[in-house]
């Protein structure tokens, strides 16, 4: 045991712009059964869409070996993503190995919450910390507008009654505002999700991938959210949890609860970032907003041994050098970035 830690500790590593590496997030399948207009646009991803035929999806052996050997480079959190995770045929099994592997602190899931009610338990019991839920609006209409497949709100509420209940807490709340489509549901939230112990967290539109349309018109800055919520709701900034912590933290100032703001569009937090984003075929993307990732699908069927993996991956981060966020301007338009539900946002 002495020599693994030792071997953990001296395979940690520095990208080029000296952070370290802590989050992984894998996604487990490209499919999901929404059509958000920000991340699946139905005009793009129909009823013809090629999604990854099985063969080509990382199986749970080669996503735990992976996982292993992250976590010796330093990864303590693991985030299960999509698409949709819930779509995973058997999940509760991955999470049961990845709750096992030792060095994982902290393992959570993103969901839309629509198989959330009838899954959370089980999630829970097979050894999942936490759950984030995705949720554009609590207005059935503007819900569906978003969604785009006519999905109720109820159930996705349902589900995160359910996973409170099971223990995934606390449960926090996505909420991607887009202007001119639901930013009159940012209240509503903020009054809805108060004095729940949920924590709910606006996000700024952004430009993942190439097929959302785009725009920064689009954007509803972090700041004036704060503004809004703020002339009704008292709030007042919270320090971060930890060190790269995406979400700027703010409490109600009396006393009940907490909600935060993801402003990568207006204030990047490209310097503290300390996530990489493994696909679900395999390739690692040291960036949301990344042109290519490298195949570490590859390494795992190709026979490379756990330590020679380690050391491609160590090569991989030492050379990031991702700071997308900050450059936003001329210099990053038009480049062809892996869309948000092939890497899971």
């Amino acid at each position: 045991m002495q020599v693994e830690e030792k071997s953990a500790l001296t395979a940690k590593v520095l990208d080029r712009l000296g952070r370290p590496i802590h989050d992984l997030r894998i996604s487990v399948t490209d499919r999901c059964n929404f059509r958000c207009v920000y991340c699946m646009p139905k005009e793009v991803f129909g009823p013809g869409y090629a999604f990854l035929p099985r063969q080509e999806l990382l199986s749970f052996d080669e996503i735990e070996r992976l996982v292993r050997v992250f976590t010796r480079l330093g990864v303590r959190k693991v985030r299960l993503t999509g698409g949709e995770p819930l779509l995973r045929p058997n999940l509760e099994a991955l999470v049961e190995r990845l709750a096992a592997v030792p060095g994982v602190e902290d393992l959570t899931m993103t969901t839309n919450g629509s198989l959330l009610a009838r899954k959370a338990q089980r999630l829970k019991d097979a050894g999942l910390d936490r759950v984030t839920v995705s949720l554009d609006s609590l207005d059935e209409a503007v819900f569906s507008a978003m969604n785009d497949v006519d999905f109720p709100v109820e159930r996705v509420l349902e589900g995160i009654q359910a996973a409170s209940e099971a223990g995934l807490t606390p449960v926090k709340i996505n909420m991607v505002v887009k202007r001119g489509v639901n930013e009159d549901s940012v209240l509503p939230m903020a009054r809805a999700f108060k004095g729940t112990g949920h924590i709910v967290r606006f996000i700024e539109y952004m430009d993942v991938g190439t097929t959302n349309g785009w725009r920064l018109d689009d954007v509803v800055p972090a700041a004036e959210l704060v503004r809004r919520i703020e002339a009704e709701m008292p709030i007042e900034p919270a320090d971060p949890n930890y060190l790269g912590e995406v979400a700027n933290r703010y409490r109600y100032t009396d006393g009940e609860g907490e909600i935060g703001f993801i402003a990568s569009v207006t204030q990047p937090f490209c310097a503290d970032c300390t996530r990489a984003r493994l696909s679900a075929d395999g390739r690692l993307f040291t960036c949301l907003f990344a042109v290519k990732g490298q195949d570490c699908r590859q390494y795992v069927r190709d026979g490379m041994s756990d330590e020679d993996i380690l050391n491609a991956l160590r090569g991989i981060w030492g050379r990031r050098g991702d700071r997308y966020s900050e450059l936003r301007s001329a210099r990053t338009e038009g480049l062809q970035k892996v869309e948000m539900h092939f890497i899971g946002g």
